[in-house]
């Protein structure tokens, strides 16, 4: 058990020692992305809806495409990554998230009754100032998770409040929050809920609250605009910042994104836009459908929710042949029994609606994309398949998770498609990625590669029916692109008490393994070194028997494959 022991941290040890050449490049006042070569070849790309190449290649080097095509030439130096069989598309861009930001602690409010009709801005949820760069944190459980679908961008905004703040274009990725923002400041978020216990706390009065805003605005900034022309006889203006936040978009530079769920608020927010004459973008929709003869005629743009209800597959069927069918006619249902079919067909035919959502958008030539706000990174794939199979087509859903999205949210220059000269925000998925069998083996953020293995199955069992043993000295070998790395992982100890160290061959230093967990075949741990600053590395192996492969990860670098072995007792 002691040898298998150290052979696990010896993988852990490989892996760091690759890494740290990495992490001693970007010792500057921020960490900057590595500058590496990457050439994915032999790969089904696809570079765009509609836009195949076979067998073709993708030269990325220092987070740009470098080269697309089947015959391109790759450097000696780049680090290969063979994907045969595999399918290259742009990474995917969230139309609408908190990706990345974290959800505010709830106050204890305890407000004066003088001040609840007339609260501060800020207590009011009016807080158009705030900015999500500065919220941003690459370490949120979200930027992970939705990574590992296929999610390269997001527009990420701030939780709460009827006017939150202003959302930024984030890469899902980076060394802190402000190394995430790919275009800040690209929208005003807001939403018909007011705050709990104040005014305005009714969708009647966010909207006259908004109109409020948006009119003074609009005179403040007509007022400073003449004042800056000509001050002689004027007052100097009144300083407000709330005001002033607002003047982008009365200007019509600044869009508002607005989370309208269903058909009413839809027309809410759409009435506020014909009164106030602000730019519009409708996030998380999930009862458009009969809004969308208004929608198409607003020149407003759209991110459709896939925060589904629940489908039942045995109440989508049919229930009976015609048989049985005939049968059932002959039968009389008893009154409670006709209003509870009636009822459920009712709930069927609703739930259909959602699922039919975006090809009836399609059909009427409403360009959408894809919010994931309220969608668990759980449900997002299985709802996006079953969206599919109600009107919408493959090259339709990667459209409306890259190429409109980036049209819609002025980053096209940058992302959305496979092409030379833009970021290297990709996908790479085992098989074609929207299919049900498909998985996601690499992700590029910005050049920066993340791995991913195809699970197996939970609690695979061997010798006996138990779980592999972890136990003993490994030792393992890491390969990054800029060069390979080797060391020991000693494993002590029993299942759920396990124990262990790491080596690293290039300082010689010996590191704790925490949180040794073995799932099956799987053994996963990380631990912490210090290389200048302190950093985490988490080590996934797949055991099979005296051998292992598996990937070093490390947060802002991306993770590198390690396969190893287990020496023998003495």
């Amino acid at each position: 058990m002691q040898k298998r022991d150290s052979q696990v941290r010896s993988v852990c040890v490989v892996l760091l020692m690759a890494i740290i050449p990495l992490i001693g490049w970007a010792q500057d006042d921020e960490l900057k992305p590595v500058t590496s070569k990457y050439a994915i070849r032999n790969a089904t790309i696809i570079q765009a809806p509609g836009r195949t190449i076979q067998n073709g290649s993708v030269l990325i080097e220092n987070g740009i495409i470098k080269a697309v095509g089947s015959s391109i030439a790759i450097p000696a130096d780049a680090w290969i990554v063979d994907a045969d069989s595999m399918f290259v598309y742009a990474g995917f861009i969230s139309g609408l998230s908190n990706i990345g930001v974290a959800k505010p602690k709830e106050e204890d409010r305890k407000d004066d009754r003088k001040l609840t009709g007339n609260p501060s801005y800020e207590r009011a949820g009016i807080t158009p100032g705030a900015l999500t760069r500065d919220m941003l944190n690459p370490e949120e459980k979200s930027v992970a998770d939705f990574r590992k679908l296929g999610f390269t961008a997001s527009h990420s905004v701030p939780h709460n409040g009827m006017i939150a703040g202003r959302g930024a274009i984030v890469l899902l990725g980076g060394a802190n929050g402000k190394s995430m923002v790919v275009k800040d400041q690209s929208s005003m978020f807001s939403q018909l809920s007011g705050a709990s216990g104040v005014y305005p706390n009714t969708v009647i009065g966010v909207m006259a609250k908004y109109r409020d805003l948006y009119r003074k605005a609009s005179q403040a900034q007509a007022y400073q605009n003449r004042y800056n022309s000509n001050p002689n006889g004027m007052e100097r203006p009144e300083v407000d910042a709330t005001l002033e936040a607002l003047y982008p978009v009365v200007s019509k530079q600044m869009p508002v994104m607005f989370k309208a769920e269903d058909v009413k608020d839809i027309m809410r927010v759409m009435a506020l836009k014909r009164d106030l004459g602000f730019n519009l973008m409708l996030g998380e929709v999930k009862q458009g459908w009969d809004a969308i003869p208004t929608i198409q005629g607003s020149g407003s743009s759209v991110f459709l929710s896939l925060d589904l209800p629940e489908w039942k597959e045995e109440e989508s069927k049919e229930e009976d042949t015609e048989e049985e069918d005939a049968e059932l006619e002959d039968e009389k249902l008893t009154p409670e029994e006709e209003e509870e079919k009636a009822l459920k067909e009712r709930q069927m035919e609703m739930i259909k609606k959602y699922y039919t959502q975006a090809g009836a958008f399609q059909r009427n030539g409403v360009k959408f994309g894809i919010s994931t706000m309220d969608v668990k990174s759980k449900d997002f794939k299985s709802n996006l398949l079953k969206v599919m199979e109600n009107g919408l087509s493959a090259d339709q859903a990667l459209a409306a998770l890259t190429t409109t999205p980036a049209s819609i949210l002025g980053v096209s220059n940058t992302m959305g498609t496979v092409e030379v000269g833009k970021m290297a925000n990709l996908v790479v998925s085992d098989t074609a990625y929207f299919t049900k069998d498909a998985n996601v083996r690499y992700v590029f953020v910005d050049g920066i590669k993340y791995d991913y293995e195809v699970k197996k199955k939970k609690n695979k069992k061997s010798n006996g029916g138990e779980a592999a043993d972890a136990s003993g000295v490994w030792s393992y070998t890491t390969e990054t692109p800029q060069g390979n790395g080797s060391g020991t992982i000693t494993i002590t100890g029993s299942p759920g008490d396990y124990s262990g160290t790491i080596t690293m061959s290039f300082n010689e230093s010996t590191n704790d393994l925490n949180e040794i967990v073995v799932d099956g075949n799987n053994v996963t741990f990380s631990f912490q070194t210090n290389v200048g600053q302190d950093i985490t590395i988490d080590i996934s192996m797949d055991i099979d028997g005296d051998t292992f492969e598996g990937t070093l990860s490390v947060p802002e670098f991306g993770s590198f494959p390690m396969e190893g072995s287990r020496e023998p007792e003495n």
